[in-house]
């Protein structure tokens, strides 16, 4: 590997994870494309004109773990690890891995992805980009007790928890690996006419639907946002730890995930889950 830096895009085979590999490619960085379906995910790499490629359906942690494998072994220095897998699913649907799918998808397997790579991310003082939501603040009520929503379940609360977890892992990877050069951040693309909301009866499914497309943003739109705050040539103008807007403004965030009890508490809760912990200095 040379000098080029790469970044590691998860959910790019199609939408705006697709778009915006394309255009942080044609920036010279190395992308590296994630995607559910090996269909898509051989057809964006070749859109992108990137050989590496990978496949790993975060519904099975299984996968997550292969994939850090891989990663590790095809990769090399990883500069930007972008989480930006994710959608809204109707449920409760419970996984192989025992956790309600929405909560899976977009929060504990990005996780557990970050943990498997984070010797990697320190050594090359690595950013991690979290694609978040407004949902963050509009949806989300965290319930510890039940904490993927699996019993009280309402798909657009699961996936508003979800993205809150985003913020949160965001927030917290920054203060705890920032002094080791890691930085983490959150950002919302946008309301975005895509897929990701096709597989839930929920309202957003409408939201995001061809009833009110014309007043969406277009995924070309969406994948130009999140290129923004991923292309390596710039990612240093966002401040570790925080949410950000589409215009690149901080966003607000939902009053409770300003606690450091809240976070350290949602930070456990989900390491307790995923049966993980986290080395205090930097691993090596």
């Amino acid at each position: 590997m040379d000098d080029t830096p790469t970044v590691v895009i998860t959910g790019a085979s199609d939408g705006i994870g697709a778009e915006a590999a394309r255009i942080v490619a044609q920036s010279g960085a190395r992308v590296v494309v994630v995607g559910r379906s090996p269909e898509k995910t051989r057809l964006a790499a070749e859109r992108v004109g990137t050989p590496y490629a990978h496949v790993a359906d975060f519904a099975r942690l299984d996968d997550v773990r292969r994939l850090a494998g891989e990663l590790r072994d095809s990769a090399g220095r990883i500069d930007v690890l972008a989480h930006n897998a994710g959608g809204i699913f109707s449920g409760p649907s419970i996984t192989q891995d025992g956790h309600e799918r929405t909560f899976q998808v977009n929060h504990l397997a990005p996780v557990l992805l970050t943990r498997l790579l984070l010797d990697r991310l320190i050594d090359a003082k690595a950013t991690v980009v979290h694609t978040a939501s407004v949902a963050s603040r509009v949806f989300a009520r965290v319930d510890f007790d039940d904490f993927d929503s699996a019993r009280r379940f309402r798909a657009h609360r699961a996936y508003g928890n979800a993205k809150l977890a985003n913020v949160v892992t965001a927030r917290t990877l920054a203060e705890r690996y920032g002094p080791f050069g890691l930085s983490s951040f959150a950002f919302h693309p946008g309301v975005v006419a895509t897929n990701f909301a096709s597989d839930t009866s929920s309202a957003l499914r409408w939201a995001y639907g061809p009833l009110l497309r014309r007043w969406l943003s277009s995924s070309a739109e969406g994948g130009a946002t999140l290129a923004q705050f991923i292309d390596p040539a710039v990612v240093d103008r966002w401040e570790s730890g925080g949410y950000y807007l589409p215009s690149g403004r901080r966003g607000r965030i939902l009053r409770a995930a300003s606690s450091s009890e809240f976070r350290d508490r949602h930070w456990a809760r989900t390491n307790e889950l995923l049966r993980i912990d986290w080395p205090d200095v930097a691993p090596g």
